[in-house]
Order: structure tokens, then sequence, then C-alpha cells
């Protein structure tokens, strides 16, 4: 059995998954990074390594996300891609006739608008956090409710409340003194809930011409209060795929097995390289011209693997060739 491995780094969550020669998800992890993506790496490989059957081996790599070119370094990867393209590319396997993609992770949010399975148009937000699932994760901890049960309870709702949505301070304090005022939970929730839809909108989806079909993705999607509070705001269905949660990692995957059909092969460096030996990055100032570049570094076992942030590329030069592969 031949597998294609998918790898999205974020800064928030590291997703991986198999898919077998049929682009089905066989298995799939999704893990915290907690600040580091080194281990997240080593962590989230070894957890779907133990799921693959004996006789199955990994024939192509596909990385995406924030991590996406130290994920190559460590795997060993086919093909890099941004998140808009691996994103898009899953929705369309998903949803064929896509034109429309919500995606909200833990620190940015985006929007893809999809015209015949092609990127039509785009736009992120990673300024304010009030439109992403980490304000979401603030708030349940501080009114004591798993994260999980959030979207649930808040469709207990029956008239949800107003809460300012434009900041992530000023929603908090919102939130604060509607609690105050004695409103059940379940309509400030609900009011949470509607308060980030109507930021998003009025932010990334500001002059975008949203269409049906819509897919709702990233680990946000998981929240039926945010699903039910798009479609209210939209006034359109909004369809969740089972697998919302790792789709980056899926359209990773599926343009990793193209990639490799082209090729021929793969630069896969398999389990020895991953899991043994000490993988480290460090930064460091290049004093080479007035670019002042803060420069990248990753060793294993005090080797120098890479380079990355030098624009001149420099440093990057220094090192070996390495196989060629599609970076995007």
């Amino acid at each position: 059995m031949q597998y294609m491995l998918g790898v999205d780094i974020g800064s928030v969550s590291s997703n991986f998954v198999l898919l077998d020669q049929q682009q089905v998800v066989q298995a799939k992890v999704y893990l915290r990074t907690n600040g580091n993506p080194v281990q997240a790496i080593r962590t989230g490989y070894q957890l779907l390594n133990s799921k693959m059957p004996d006789e199955a081996s990994i024939s192509g790599v596909g990385v995406t996300g924030s991590g996406r070119h130290l994920a190559d370094i460590m795997l060993g990867a086919d093909v890099v891609k941004n998140e808009i393209t691996a994103h898009a590319v899953a929705a369309c396997h998903y949803a064929p006739d896509c034109q429309t993609v919500i995606e909200i992770g833990g620190q940015d949010s985006k929007i893809i608008i999809l015209r015949d399975g092609i990127v039509y148009d785009f736009a992120m937000n990673t300024v304010c956090a009030a439109g992403t699932g980490s304000f979401l994760d603030q708030q349940a901890a501080r009114l004591g409710i798993a994260i999980e049960k959030l979207g649930e309870e808040s469709l207990a709702s029956s008239r949800p409340v107003r809460i300012a949505g434009r900041c992530g301070v000023f929603a908090e304090s919102d939130m604060i003194h509607k609690q105050q005022m004695g409103y059940p939970m379940s309509d400030i929730l609900m009011g949470l809930c509607e308060a980030l839809v109507r930021n998003y909108l009025n932010n990334v989806g500001k002059g975008k011409k949203i269409a049906a079909p819509v897919v709702f993705q990233g680990g946000v999607a998981a929240n039926r209060g945010i699903r039910k509070a798009f479609e209210k705001a939209l006034k359109l269905p909004v369809a969740v795929p089972d697998d919302h949660d790792v789709m980056g990692a899926i359209g990773a995957a599926i343009l990793a097995g193209e990639a490799v059909a082209a090729s021929r092969g793969t630069r896969f460096k398999g389990d020895n390289f991953i899991l043994q030996g000490e993988f480290q990055t460090r930064s460091l100032d290049c004093q080479g011209c007035p670019n002042l570049c803060e420069v990248a570094c990753i060793m294993r076992d005090h080797q120098v693997l890479s380079y990355w942030g030098d624009r001149c590329r420099k440093w990057e030069t220094t090192l070996k060739p390495a196989r060629e592969r599609v970076v995007v």
C-alpha cells in the first residue's frame, strides 16, 4: 500500500494525514504545536506512523502552513505549498463545485473565492484575534466552558445578545458586561459566535462575492454555533467536511501525489532521519549588506541542513543543492 503524507504546521495546531491511492483519508493526527514545531513534527509523524499497516509505505510528502519550510527540511517534501493553495485543493476535492472557502484557524482566518476550480480571489486576516479560534479558546477558558462544548451550548440560545466584535478587547469587555446584567449563558455564547462571524465578514470577506456552495474549514468549523451564525448572516447553506480540521494537510497530500506522479520519485527522508538525531533551530543576523536579514538555520546533530530568510540567498547557496521540489 502506497500512502501520501500531508502535513500542515501552523502556529496553534499541527495536522498530519495519510491518503491512499484513491485519495481517501486512512489516518490523521491533530495536535497542538505548543510553540515547538520541531517536536510537533516528530510527534505527529510518529503517531501517524504507528497507525500505518506494516506492509504500507509513504511514497510522497506535501507540506503547508506557516512551518512548511521547517517541515520540508525535516521530512523531505515533494511539494511545499502556501495555505491558500492547499485549502483550495482540499475544498475542491470535497466539493468539486465549491465557490467559496471559509477557513478559520487558531491565529488567522482566510477566505478563498473559487471559480471553476481555480483560485479567483482570496484574503487573510492576521491582525486581530477577535476573528480567530484563539479568541474563542480564551473566552471559553474565562467562562469555564470546554471549547468543545461552546458551540453546542450556544445552540440552546433563543435570543442572542449583541456583542461588539470589532476588537478582541472590546468583545471581552462587552461579554463581561452582559454577564453582569444577567443574560443567559447560551445567549451570550451565541452572541459571541455571531460577533466573530460579523468580524470575519466585515474584514476578511469585505468586498468579496460569497456564492454557494460554501465550504467551512479549519478547527473552528467544529463549532456548530459559528456554522449556524454564518448560515444566518449569509442566508446560504454552509457545508463542513468530516475532516474539516485537517483540510490543509489533505490538500498538501493531494498535491504531493500529483508531483510524485510527474517526477516518479520522492524526497521523503524516512523514519531514521526523522525520528533519530537531534534537531535544532537558531537565527543569525547577517551583516553582509544593509538588508541585515534575520536568517533562520536548522541543524541535525550539529550539521546544518538549511538556511532561509536571506534575500540574496547568500547563506542558502553555501549548502549542497537538494533534489528539486515544487515550492510556492
